[in-house]
């Protein structure tokens, strides 16, 4: 695969997650809807905390879309879906969702930004800069 090929798989794969994260996860924090109130119950999170965690979840993901700030997007949005795992463990609801997320989001990173994988798999960073 081409690194063109791969840069471009990585930035629809980070748009989907923009997508998903901002638009169906971080901004249904500030609306009601139906049975948000009972999920949030289960779950045991306050609905007067939701706001906050929206705030933090779309700031997280901005960073992550944002090419200068994306790995410590990706930092920032590993700690925050470790915290879904862990309120997902403690009700007993389905744990693997964020865990899956987490991964795509760094496969994302690691498509647009090789030197992700290279730093991962702990090879010497390939760079213009190291070259010369």
């Amino acid at each position: 695969m081409t690194s063109r090929t791969s840069a471009i798989i990585g930035w629809v794969l980070t748009a989907l997650m923009g997508v998903f994260l901002i638009g169906v996860s971080g901004i249904p924090k500030f609306i009601d809807w139906p049975g948000k109130a009972e999920m949030m119950e289960k779950i045991g999170i306050p609905l007067s905390i939701l706001p906050a965690i929206g705030v933090v979840e779309i700031v997280v993901s901005l960073l992550y879309l944002i090419p200068r700030t994306a790995f410590l997007g990706a930092i920032l949005l590993t700690g925050y879906l470790g915290g879904a795992v862990l309120t997902h463990l403690r009700v007993g609801d389905p744990w693997f969702f964020p865990i899956i997320i987490g991964v795509v989001a760094w496969v994302a990173l690691g498509l647009r930004q090789p030197v992700i994988f290279q730093l991962a798999l702990g090879k010497q960073p390939t760079t213009s800069e190291s070259a010369s």
